[in-house]
């Protein structure tokens, strides 16, 4: 399957995942103190960047020349739309940077796996490997597992100071999950940094 194929999806033919309550405990909870690898061979901890950071979490993306990531991959609600979503963010960039917002991706790919990817999708932000499940397991963001993967549910976070004030969950179409965090924050604007309140 060729970049052009894994782009162009007839969404109304993929299954859309359901809300099953797996994020609901997440907003207002603090960020653990976890370091995470990014694709830049740096060491990020989420918990200690200052203002609005956005943390989208997917699957898997595919490789190219591969058919699919495992059998029914795109029958599996919330599966398929890993480089959609992650082309929607690197198109959209620029406006998530005028806002002042940090973007990252995260995967509990390796990060060998994912610089592949950045590098041949041009992504501009980093990618953050969750490979050994830290940050997933310490705040419980949603898993599924398939072919003996264990792999995330999709989900947007929006984390201000460390803590998650906002989750987009379940995600769908992902390709347009990144228009739909930019109307967020852009109605959602700091008013008042002393005042959480009066903010998203």
């Amino acid at each position: 399957m060729n970049q052009k194929n894994l782009l162009e999806v007839d969404w109304s033919k993929i299954p859309a995942p359901t809300d099953d309550g797996a994020a609901a405990h997440l907003v207002g909870i603090a960020i653990p103190p976890v370091s995470l690898l990014a694709t830049d061979d740096n060491s990020v901890t989420l918990s200690a960047l200052a203002g609005r950071t956005v943390v989208f979490a997917y699957p898997r993306t595919g490789e190219p020349g591969k058919i699919s990531l495992v059998d029914d991959w795109d029958m599996i609600p919330g599966a398929r739309g890993c480089t959609p979503q992650t082309c929607g963010f690197r198109d959209q960039h620029g406006a998530f940077t005028e806002l002042k917002v940090a973007v990252f991706g995260l995967s509990t790919q390796t990060t060998g796996y994912q610089r592949e990817m950045a590098g041949r999708l041009h992504v501009p932000f980093e990618v953050l490997s969750d490979a050994e499940f830290r940050l997933t397991d310490r705040l419980r963001l949603p898993t599924f597992t398939v072919d003996g993967m264990r792999l995330l549910k999709r989900l947007t976070l929006v984390v201000r100071d460390g803590r998650i004030a906002h989750v987009f969950y379940p995600v769908f179409p992902p390709d347009q999950s990144a228009t739909e965090v930019l109307h967020w924050l852009e109605s959602h604007p700091i008013l008042d940094v002393g005042n959480p309140d009066l903010s998203g």
